[in-house]
């Protein structure tokens, strides 16, 4: 008896985890379509005609690009001078210095003459106190504006250069991102490329710049990173960004725009509130939010996003940054969909509330709590002799091979589409991370979002954590 119970569990159990995977699989089949066909798309469409002379003109639509900056010191000056050399006309880079302790303000001040302004600030936006304004009496340094504020966190400061700014659209992104000179006539072509529908928000793919060349704030050479965790890293950002978003791209029902590279439209985002400052999720709980305040108001609307290399990062090489910063995601991840549970398979928010959320709450969040506990079910299951190993084996080896083929197809569409790393060797070196990234790198990223889950679950407090970050390489 109990052994015909403990049997017909096992069966049901293995009858839940095919289930999944098989969803999974055909999901993950479906992304890699969708995403190639818009790839094609995108490329054919833009393999004609230029924006650069009409975004050169002083007509062009204002930006303001809002980049958070927290103890930058030892590289403030340096990201501000790449931020400064974009190719386009009508735009205001914000610096919004959120408390630190360290000279990153002086730094500015130093060099860029830097005097503090007065200028009128709305009483009834909430932000932490603003000590002071900054403008340079330079015409080369015109287009810059530093805020000096009390410390409030990521979401606070990016509030606060959006009451500020006057633009009609604002770049929200992280301070030491490297973004190239043509991004914003990308952004702005994204905008207004359609008129049938009104663009709220532009994203796009984020690059890793460890080990790449940076001199005077361009982008000299691409090199594939040195450190083995950079380069799990680079595989997984090229899955996520070059088929998976590119895919939610495609049918309109995109629920995250990264936080080092995100445009918006200034009103829309007023409109709901800016930034959730209370959450560590804030670039996804936004993209929610402005999602949902269009649908409720029935406007037509939509969200591009921009496959090309637009914006280069430096990913974290230390082990307990990395298990950090995604112990940080899988926590927004919960406080987002709990924040917008009604939702769930609501169908008056069409493929957002049919699709979207669904496939992040079961793939997203779930998955890597199911692939937790899945592994103690099964050294529980072998401890009491009735594991079924035929179906084990069968299952792991279906698993690890269609994810080592979705991350080549990654690679080589990746290599056919933007071709950044040119050498035969780096090409090998990340088919070889693919291979290895399922036994190596990807138990860390469960682990992360299971230490995550469990913090949000139980209340126990963590913040936004800390990247000590090695700088770009420097040209020899």
């Amino acid at each position: 008896m109990d052994s015909a119970f403990f049997h017909m569990v096992l069966d049901y159990i293995n009858i839940v985890f095919l289930m999944f995977t098989v969803t999974l699989f055909t999901l993950f089949s479906i992304m890699g379509y969708l995403s190639t066909r818009n790839s094609i798309h995108y490329r054919k469409k833009n393999s004609f005609g230029s924006l650069s002379k009409v975004m050169a003109s002083p007509l062009a639509p204002s930006i303001t690009i809002i980049a958070p900056a927290y103890n930058e010191g030892l590289t403030i000056v340096e990201n501000i001078r790449s931020l400064m050399s974009l190719r386009y006309v009508n735009y205001e880079v914000m610096v919004v210095n959120d408390g630190s302790k360290d000279d990153t303000l002086q730094k500015m001040i130093d060099a860029y003459d830097l005097v503090k302004v007065d200028q009128k600030i709305d009483p009834n936006w909430k932000h932490k106190p603003i000590r002071g304004i900054y403008k340079s009496p330079h015409r080369a340094f015109s287009k810059l504006t530093v805020i000096d504020k009390e410390n409030g966190g990521k979401s606070d400061a990016l509030n606060t250069g959006m009451a500020l700014s006057t633009n009609r659209y604002v770049g929200c992104i992280d301070v030491d991102c490297l973004l190239l000179p043509d991004a914003l006539l990308h952004v702005v072509k994204s905008f207004y490329q359609r008129s049938e529908k009104r663009v709220i928000a532009v994203g796009g793919v984020i690059r890793v710049a460890n080990s790449c060349v940076i001199e005077g704030g361009q982008l000299e050479e691409i090199r594939l990173p040195t450190n083995w965790l950079a380069r799990f890293q680079l595989l997984e950002y090229t899955r996520s960004f070059i088929l998976g978003r590119m895919a939610w791209g495609s049918i309109d029902s995109l629920l995250i725009i990264s936080g080092a590279f995100g445009f918006f439209d200034r009103e829309i985002a007023l409109a709901v509130g800016g930034y959730d400052t209370g959450t560590v999720g804030e670039d996804m709980e936004i993209v929610f939010k402005m999602r949902r305040y269009m649908h409720d108001r029935k406007e037509p609307y939509t969200i591009e996003y921009i496959p090309d290399p637009l914006c280069w990062t430096e990913v974290p090489e230390d082990l307990k940054i990395l298990v950090n910063q995604r112990d940080r995601w899988a926590r927004g991840n919960l406080e987002t969909l709990f924040k917008h549970k009604d939702m769930f398979f609501n169908s008056k928010y069409g493929r957002l509330g049919l699709l979207s959320y669904p496939y992040w709450f079961f793939y997203e969040w779930l998955a890597p709590l199911m692939e937790f506990f899945g592994f103690f079910t099964i050294v529980t299951f072998m401890y009491l002799g009735i594991l079924n190993w035929e179906f084990f084996i069968a299952i792991t080896a279906m698993v690890y091979l269609f994810s080592v083929m979705f991350s080549f197809y990654a690679i080589l569409w990746d290599v056919y589409s933007y071709n950044e790393y040119k050498k035969t060797k780096d090409i090998l070196t990340l088919m070889f991370c693919a291979l290895i990234e399922p036994i190596l790198f990807h138990p860390i990223v469960v682990w992360s979002a299971v230490r995550g889950n469990y913090k949000k679950l139980f209340k126990i407090k963590s913040g936004w954590g800390s990247q000590v970050r090695k700088g770009f390489a420097k040209a020899a």
